[in-house]
């Protein structure tokens, strides 16, 4: 015997129509329907709590540590007896009279200016040479460039020891063999100039990648037509450039400035490797200056207190530069 179930209409309130004599305006959810406009509200915020909870955790607690460590007097004596000197802000005041620390600070600010120049300059010109070679070259050179990024900053820092060493290095044999004599045993980190100039090549060489692979990927969102119109205008090489490449990718140059600052500001892997601040400490930057007070002379509250102030040098400098960007946008508008 078989049963004949009827299906039931749903009517106009589960369709969605709207019945007559109902108020016009949005339809209210079915008692006891769970609100989901509350739901998706928080979802955003959600997603980012683990991501929250990571940044607290892991660079809060060591800023919150780092600004008791800059108001004490810690050294060996009191950490071995587990003695808590509070000294109030001698450390700040000490640094901030030191003509050390403003002298550390001037080469840093122009240590990063060369080198952030430098890398954009070079990084754009390899990123627009991917855009116009064939695949088979682009593909080449992008695992170079790949390769080179992914070393460890120490490793590439070994082998640049070992290109500019003073007795076996390559370059000093390469420059003998070329005819210049007199640099077959030249000490390329004993002048303030010339370990700058290997901290320079090494940074920048580790820099170019990413800003090459990154400004090709861009150049890969202009349109065609835009180049074919411009080619149609009569423009150039250079004019093209300038009207069409250059306004599509400034937003990244911009943000990719502003990242290399970061970078290269806070670099200390290559300045401390190739010569440990040497000679004489004229190659200290802020990172290594900082270092070498707090670690080295076992002075830990002057080191934490100028790792702080280094912080703040680094935020004064990043929000200029983002005052600036903002100011030309407008200026666009």
């Amino acid at each position: 015997m078989s049963v004949a179930t009827e299906r039931q209409d749903p009517g106009p309130a589960a369709a969605g129509v709207r019945r007559s004599g109902e108020p016009p305006g949005p339809r209210r959810p079915a008692p006891g329907t769970p609100g989901r406009g509350r739901l998706t509200g928080a979802a955003p915020y959600l997603l980012l709590l683990p991501a929250l909870v990571a940044t607290v955790l892991l660079l809060g607690w060591p800023l919150v540590k780092d600004g008791l460590l800059s108001f004490q007097n810690l050294n060996m004596r009191q950490l071995i007896q587990h003695l808590t000197e509070w000294n109030g802000v001698d450390n700040y005041r000490e640094t901030l009279t030191s003509e050390d620390f403003w002298r550390v600070t001037l080469r840093s600010v122009i240590f990063t200016a060369v080198n952030v120049v430098l890398i954009m300059l070079l990084g754009t010109l390899v990123g627009l040479l991917l855009a116009r070679l064939g695949s088979k070259m682009r593909l080449l050179l992008s695992v170079g460039l790949v390769l080179a990024w992914a070393m460890p900053p120490i490793a590439g820092t070994t082998v640049f020891q070992w290109l500019f060493a003073a007795r076996f290095g390559v370059v000093n044999w390469v420059l003998d063999a070329l005819g210049w004599h007199s640099m077959a045993h030249y000490n390329w980190t004993g002048s303030q100039f010339s370990t700058f100039f290997i901290i320079t090549l090494l940074i920048v060489w580790q820099s170019i990648p990413f800003v090459a692979i990154n400004l090709y990927a861009a150049t890969t969102t202009i349109p065609g037509e835009l180049y074919e119109a411009a080619a149609l205008d009569g423009a150039g090489t250079w004019k093209s450039f300038t009207s069409v490449t250059f306004p599509f990718l400034k937003p990244f140059l911009l943000a990719t400035t502003f990242l290399e600052v970061i970078w290269v500001f806070k670099a200390f892997t290559q300045v401390f490797a190739i010569n440990e601040g040497g000679p004489d400490r004229l190659t200290e930057t802020l990172p290594v200056y900082a270092f070498i007070e707090g670690v080295g002379n076992q002075h830990y509250g002057m080191g934490a207190a100028i790792s702080l102030l280094t912080i703040a040098v680094l935020l004064a400098l990043t929000s200029y530069y983002l005052r600036i960007v903002l100011r030309q946008e407008e200026d666009e508008l």
